[in-house]
């Protein structure tokens, strides 16, 4: 007779994990997320090409009118039409700027150096300062806007 309640207790342990997860106590193995901090309301475009652009990118040769390295420019004029929306030539499935999400954006991973092809940038500048990160990251989550 024992033999015959063997099989079923040992499938009753091993279901037991999958009933609890569907009796709705698995919500606990849900990982929260953290919020996302304060967007700084002042990080707009118009500081991202004075405070970062103007002076790291668009030295001779980079990504100004004649160097324009990877078809980039990022001069006043030109900068915010060729980066929101545009596809990277590095990695053609990332847009440069992805409004909302610096994760899925190719300048904010070649400002932080995080996976990407060739070098981080600012290439013959010193890095962007954490701050100038944060900068560019918070102009990003906002939806990218031309301001």
């Amino acid at each position: 007779m024992n033999a015959g309640r063997g099989p079923s207790i040992r499938l009753s342990v091993l279901m037991f994990p999958l009933l609890l997860a569907a009796s709705g106590c698995g919500e606990l193995a849900v990982l929260p997320t953290e919020p996302e901090p304060d967007i700084d309301p002042s990080a707009t475009f118009t500081r991202v090409q004075n405070e970062i652009f103007t002076p790291n990118c668009t030295v001779v040769g980079c990504h100004d009118t004649v160097g324009q390295q990877e078809g980039l420019v990022l001069t006043p004029e030109s900068s915010y039409t060729m980066l929101v929306g545009v596809p990277s030539r590095q990695v053609p499935s990332l847009d440069r700027v992805e409004p909302g999400d610096p994760a899925a954006s190719y300048l904010y991973r070649k400002v932080t150096g995080s996976s990407i092809v060739g070098e981080r940038m600012p290439f013959a500048s010193p890095a962007l300062t954490d701050a100038q990160m944060q900068l560019v990251r918070n102009w990003i989550l906002r939806g990218a806007p031309n301001d």
